[in-house]
Order: C-alpha cells, then structure tokens, then sequence
C-alpha cells in the first residue's frame, strides 16, 4: 500500500503489525531514514539488524530473498535495512516477493527513487507492502514535529523552543529527535513524569545553532566561496563539529534547491523568485541571500551532478566513518570548486 508523508504517523503502528517489506523514498532522506527507525521501533521482536547496500543486491539481486529467509546465528529474529539509491533495489525486491516461506521484515531507504520508481510499483498494491514518499519539511512543520517528540518525551516547549530546536538541527528530523532525547535523559523526563524546558536547559547541552554551526560551511561551499572554505574546515576542527552533521546539512539543502529549481522552472529571474519565495514564507528570510546565490549555480545537471555527489559521500563516509572528515573535506573541495566557476561565468 501507498500512504501519503502527513498520514504515515496515523499508520505507522498498523504497517508495523501488517506489513513486511518497506519501502521509504523521496528527497528527504532524513525522514525516511527516520520513518524507517519508527518502524523497527514498533516492530513485535525487531531482533538483530541486518544491513545490506543498494550495490550489494544491485549485484546480487538473489541475496535480499537469501538473507530475509534465513536464520540468526542463534535462532533469533531478525530485521534487514538497506540504503539504495534510485532503482538499485528493484531486481532484488523482485526476486525476493517472488520467493516461498516466512521473510523477516526488509526496510529500504531509497534516496533518488520516488513513489512513480519501478521499486515502489512493485509494492504499492500489495498489503504486506508500505510505500512512502518523504519531502523536505519547512520550519513549521519541523517545528510540529518537534513538538510531537517532545510530547511523547514528556518534555514541555515553552515559547519559540520548538522552533530554535528545529533550526538547531537543520531541519533534519534525526538531529532534533536526537536533541530532544538528550534534553530527555538530561531532565529525567518521561510521559508520566513531564519536565519543562527552560532556555537555560537547552543552552546547557543544546546543538549550536546554524549560524554559528555547521551551516556555515554548507553555504560557503555550495556558494562557491572558495577563499572561505579552508577557514570554515579550519573552524570546523576547532569547535569539533561532526563531519555527518554537515553531510546531512547539505543534502537536506540539495534537496531545498530541487524543490525551487522544480518551482522556478525555466525562469531566469532568480532574485524575484526567491523575493516570492520568501514573501510566501516557503524560505525563511536569513537564508534567503545564500539560496539565491546558490540556486543560481545550482540548476539542471549541475544540481543533478550535486546530488549524485552527495549521495556517493554518504555511501562512502557511512562505509569508512574514521576517514569521515577526510571524505567530507574532499568533496566540498570539488563542489565549491565547481561553484566558484560557475559563479564566474554568471
């Protein structure tokens, strides 16, 4: 079955108890990735976790059906996970509804794949099958989504801390659960033992902002600012910024500027859509300057090629996590590069 982005909550428990393979897609791989998590959340016995690569089963398309019939060392159950990237998951998928006997469950994140790929199609119409298409959220409903985590936490927001939390984390639905489970653990709070949160309590242990965080070096690399980039790794070494949170930063702002792109269509006037954009209050008006700086570079291949990118970082930095920051340098040496040049003939 399909199930639209706003209704997935609502549905989550009941795909859990009927559904065995899933399939989470779209733009937004922070929400898949936690749609994914609430799943295996609300699964009976979720057991061990397998985790199997989009290129593994692109490979060996026989070994999804191997792996989800097959028995735990120890008997026990089991769950597979498999992050793929557009349509590396379909043969796969394929041969393992067409397989005989008892699967465990398989939830597959499936970043550059849509609810139209030939993967969703095979399981949209079936009922043991969930399919959802995730976007990428704006302020208010990440602040929502906030608020939802903190309800079920026992934690009481109190003014704006909802939304400085859903900025804090970059609109990435990860990284605020994350601060809410800290905030959590460091107020002792439950549902039956709720806490409010004060401003000194999230200074106290709270994500440094965006501004004065990692967005920063998103912007200046996606902004083509050469010069600038050496300073802002430099700072990032400094203050300990985790190399993951600034990947996820970016691919959430990929994902922002396909979004526009999509909208903008073939218009050349870039400065009077971001104006529309933000009187409209779909772009939040500090990061107006930086989107129209960027949207301007980053448009048609170019955007296309960026993806791609950033989609092969993630693979390899979740592949290679010592070497994360190496990885991460790297890249955003090669795309500023390519923002800079395309700066210059603008």
């Amino acid at each position: 079955m399909k199930v639209k982005q706003s209704d997935f909550p609502g549905r989550a428990s009941t795909a859990a108890a009927k559904c065995s393979t899933f399939f989470f897609c779209g733009p937004d791989e922070a929400s898949s990735s936690a749609a994914a998590a609430t799943i295996v959340s609300l699964l009976p016995d979720p057991g061990e976790r397998i985790e199997l690569s989009g290129s593994d089963i692109r490979r060996d398309p026989v070994m999804l059906g191997d792996e989800a019939r097959s028995s735990s060392l120890f008997g026990d159950s089991r769950h597979i996970f498999i992050r793929a990237s557009g349509e590396e998951a379909h043969d796969a998928l394929k041969n393992h509804l067409e397989g005989g006997g008892d699967a465990c469950p398989v939830l597959i994140v499936a970043t550059s794949a849509t609810d139209k790929s030939r993967a969703a199609k095979l399981l949209e119409k079936r009922d043991d099958a969930l399919v959802v298409m995730f976007y990428p959220p704006d302020i208010r409903s990440m602040t929502g989504t906030v608020r939802d985590l903190a309800d079920r936490a026992g934690l009481r927001l109190q003014g704006d801390m909802a939304e400085r939390i859903a900025r804090s984390s970059g609109l990435d639905q990860r990284l605020a659960a994350s601060e809410i489970e800290k905030l959590a653990l460091y107020l002792d709070s439950a549902q039956d033992r709720p806490a409010t949160v004060t401003r000194e309590d999230w200074d106290a242990i709270g994500a440094k902002s965006e501004e004065d965080g990692f967005m920063e070096i998103v912007n200046t690399a996606l902004s083509g600012k050469s010069a600038a980039l050496a300073a802002e790794f430099a700072r990032m070494e400094a203050t300990g910024i985790n190399p993951v949170t600034v990947l996820l930063a970016a691919e959430r702002r990929a994902a922002q500027l396909s979004q526009l792109a999509a909208r903008l269509g073939r218009g050349s006037d870039v400065a009077g859509f971001i104006a529309s954009e933000k009187q409209a209050r779909r772009v939040f008006f500090k990061e107006a300057p930086d989107l129209q700086m960027q949207l301007t570079v980053w448009r048609g291949s170019n955007l296309d090629r960026l993806v791609a990118r950033l989609t092969s970082l993630h693979r390899k930095m979740l592949g290679n996590s010592q070497q994360a920051g190496t990885l991460l340098k790297h890249e955003l040496t090669q795309i500023v590069r390519v923002g800079a040049r395309s700066r210059g003939r603008s």
